[in-house]
């Protein structure tokens, strides 16, 4: 194992919700990046930078922070893992309990769906 400590690069990062440029050297990497994480500790050395990219191998890095590169997880299975978990019964049960539940085509589906996301938005927060 090496003793070298991690080169530092030049990072620009332009975000707003929904979007972010960011550079590594004035080399444009958003395009490949789902998310990021800056964590600086203002009484340590540089900032840590790391990416969530799609394509760990398709990116490039140079610039003045440590550098670390996350493969970001598919979330399939833990959707799977969270769907395998709902009782069917409970989950009809509460949609059509909704106070929102109206009679326009597709609105038990609809229901359903926000009744979900509610319930992983609990979990989420458990």
């Amino acid at each position: 194992m090496s003793d070298q400590q991690p080169t530092a690069h030049g990072v620009r990062i332009d975000a707003q919700p929904g979007s972010a440029s960011i550079r590594l050297d004035g080399t444009e990497v958003g395009h490949d990046v789902i998310g990021y994480t800056l964590q600086h500790d203002v009484h340590g050395s540089l900032p840590q930078l790391v990416l969530h990219i799609r394509q760990p191998a398709s990116a490039t890095f140079e610039g003045l922070a440590h550098v670390a590169v996350a493969d970001q997880p598919d979330p399939a299975e833990t959707i799977r893992t969270f769907l395998c978990a709902v009782n069917p019964v409970q989950l009809e049960q509460a949609a059509l309990d909704r106070d929102d539940l109206d009679d326009e085509r597709y609105a038990l589906t609809r229901a359903m769906l926000t009744q979900l996301m509610e319930w992983a938005d609990e979990r989420g927060a458990a």
